[in-house]
């Protein structure tokens, strides 16, 4: 007895089993996609928080403070005195249950080469106990000084002259650089970038200074 014919696999069948094998295929790699990222999204989160937390070092130390200035925070969704595009986050330094310290960060919009970002850390009467410089793109070897780990004064790096200061004691005027009539140093033939940076500044310590209340008070 003579086997029955096979039929020939149309065009249209081979067509319908690749797009199968294919839809198959990203199933299998989307699972395994999202199984990677829920394994690997708590570390990930945690190494986020801990960069955080290295940033905040600098403009305050830990012993300074014993809470989460991360999850004590009160947030303005309007704060072009900060320079910021995005909602401002005022994060408060706590020490047995008192706010020591508030920390923020600041743009300064017009740096030489564009936005220079900042995190700055006040005292709870206005004082400025920290400043650094967290993102920009100044010239290297030139404007970038304002970044202590370019700056080659390793021993009283060019940012650090605000430690201390309250901008609500000082006259406008002084906040300058001293090519202006002000009273910061600059490096010669690059004054655009200070000049941007003391501006940012006075306008932070400004903002703080206008919503200290509210900071305190909100829960």
């Amino acid at each position: 007895m003579t086997p029955p014919a096979k039929k020939p696999v149309t065009a249209s069948r081979m067509a319908a089993r690749t797009a199968l094998i294919l839809f198959l295929f990203v199933v299998a790699f989307t699972a395994a996609l999202s199984g990677a990222y829920l394994w690997t999204q708590p570390s990930i989160a945690a190494a986020m928080i801990e960069e955080k937390m290295k940033l905040i070092d600098e403009v305050l130390p830990r012993d300074r403070y014993d809470n989460d200035p991360l999850d004590d925070a009160v947030t303005f969704e309007a704060a072009p005195e900060l320079g910021l595009d995005e909602p401002a986050r005022v994060l408060r330094a706590r020490k047995d249950g008192r706010i020591e310290a508030l920390i923020l960060e600041a743009v300064a919009p017009d740096g030489y080469a564009g936005r220079i970002r900042l995190l700055l850390s006040f005292g709870i009467d206005g004082r400025i106990l920290g400043a650094r410089v967290i993102a920009h793109k100044e010239t290297p070897g030139l404007g970038d000084y304002i970044d202590p780990r370019k700056d080659r004064d390793k021993a009283r790096p060019w940012i650090t002259q605000f430690d201390g200061l309250n901008p609500a004691a000082i006259d406008a005027r002084e906040w300058r650089v001293r090519k202006d009539g002000g009273r910061f140093d600059s490096m010669a033939g690059a004054t655009v970038t200070p000049r941007a940076v003391i501006k940012a500044i006075r306008r932070a310590a400004l903002f703080v200074a206008a919503n200290h209340a509210r900071i305190l008070a909100a829960p």
